[in-house]
């Protein structure tokens, strides 16, 4: 197998250029869950695919789904080498709040080693980091394995098609291993692995008593407030140890071994840090557990939003006719999302006062998923990140959800190496995001790495 020394030497000559496509990328305003932005998903779309073609994959195709299009393309020229299924998304979150942005969301602006911008770490950077590896070894002839891209627009929604799209297209997803760079790592100097993510279940609550808002002073006291009747059943749902009480909830959690504990306490994390990160004036969570394996390697239930009554500037007397809760949890293997609501269900039956009325609304959900820490795929992840950094990476249990690797695991069969190289101090979903271009420099020539072990 050839050096993949020019590929990495091509790397570091064209860094400038490779940071006007990225901001060319990041300008596109790719947002999925806004109609309005459809004729913008379609043009990252094509921007993703012009680049494939460029670069000389071949049936590179923008493929329908029942939402926004997936984009596929193919190097196929390995013959007895493993194949490798690149996957990556070009859509991003909103911008809310705008007026929280130091510049335009998509204006792309550097600001010493940063790059600011809605996408730039998540994961638009991450997408353009692995595009550019494959360009330079494709361009040197150093790339000596089989390479299968796959780049959905939805991942910032759920990725409610994609489940269909790869059930569609087993045959032509089928590869040996995946390479998700929705990933990143712990800090600028040490790189990290995920091996774990938590599943998703999300939910809106709706309490009912009158037919309409009533004047508070005529009717308070005499029927149940819905905010209030919301917000004893959300205060129901934790134990003054931080658990959370819905009946069977942690009847199928995992066990922490003493191995994976003693493995999750050499990540570099320090509770005085988060507590800086997050601007919280103490931490707060389950007993019994550190922060890391808190938000990692346990279940949550979080409430993400509240509405109820007059909620404007000054005062409006009134005893609310409903109110309104958006809830996630965040599940661990071997949880399921629809048990869960059955859990919730439950709780909510025996719980909810009698003078109101409750409605419990589905709206997304999925599985955590584990992979392999010692596979031949995995260590030629450890051996390009150590070779790149010069110090051998951690591997870490995400609190987040990436919907594709339990997806893949189950209709593939196959694992998924987590590698990209955002951070959490990126801004990822709220204003100034940003993508460290050191990170992203240093992840291309990662990338060049892992593709070349993967061919040993």
């Amino acid at each position: 197998m050839p050096s993949p020394t020019q590929s990495i030497a091509y790397a570091h000559q064209n860094h400038a250029r490779y940071l006007a496509e990225l901001q060319e990328l990041v300008r596109i305003p790719s947002i999925s869950t806004l109609s309005e932005h459809k004729p913008d998903i379609q043009r990252c779309a094509d921007w993703v695919a012009g680049q494939l073609r460029g670069m000389g994959f071949a049936g590179v195709a923008i493929m329908p789904t029942a939402g926004h299009p997936v984009v596929y393309g193919e190097w196929l020229n390995a013959p007895g080498k493993p194949t490798v299924l690149v996957y990556g998304h070009y859509d991003v979150q909103p911008v809310d709040p705008l007026n929280e942005w130091k510049a335009g969301p998509f204006e792309a602006v550097v600001r010493g080693d940063d790059l600011f911008a809605r996408g730039a770490s998540d994961m638009k950077g991450q997408v353009h980091a692995f595009l550019k590896a494959l360009e330079a070894m494709l361009k040197h002839g150093e790339l000596a394995v089989n390479v299968k891209v796959l780049v959905e627009g939805e991942e910032e929604i759920g990725s409610p098609s994609l489940g269909a799209f790869i059930a569609a297209h087993k045959a032509l997803l089928k590869c040996d291993v995946v390479l998700n760079a929705d990933s990143g790592i712990l800090k600028p100097d040490l790189p990290s692995l995920i091996y774990g993510l938590r599943g998703l279940a999300y939910f809106e609550l709706w309490v009912h008593t009158a037919s309409q808002d009533l004047h508070s002073g005529t009717f308070g006291g005499t029927i149940h407030n819905p905010a209030q009747a919301l917000c004893e059943l959300i205060a129901g749902m934790h134990d003054a140890e931080g658990r959370i009480t819905l009946p069977g909830y942690y009847d199928r959690v995992r066990t922490l071994s003493a191995d994976e504990r003693a493995e999750l306490a050499r990540l570099p994390h320090n509770d005085a840090e988060w507590l800086t990160m997050t601007g919280a004036p103490a931490l707060w969570g389950e007993a019994g557990y550190t922060t890391v394996e808190r938000f990692g390697a346990r279940p949550t239930l979080e409430v993400n939003g509240l509405y109820s009554g007059f909620i404007g500037e000054g005062s409006k007397t009134v005893l609310p006719a409903k109110a309104m809760a958006k809830l996630s949890m965040r599940l661990v293997p071997d949880q399921d999302h629809e048990e869960v609501e059955r859990q919730l269900r439950a709780y909510l039956a025996a719980h909810a006062p009698a003078g109101v009325r409750w409605e419990l609304k589905a709206l997304a959900g999925g599985p955590a998923a584990l992979v392999e820490r010692d596979s031949a795929y995995m260590r030629a992840a450890v051996a390009a990140l150590e070779s790149t950094w010069g110090v051998r990476p951690v591997f870490e249990r995400a609190g987040g959800s990436v919907p594709i690797v339990s997806l893949l695991q189950k209709q593939l069969g196959v694992d998924s190496i987590l590698m990209g190289f955002g951070m959490r101090d990126d801004n990822i979903h709220g204003p100034n995001e940003k993508q460290h271009l050191p990170n992203y420099y240093r992840g291309i020539e990662a990338f060049i790495r892992f593709f070349a072990n993967l061919a040993e």
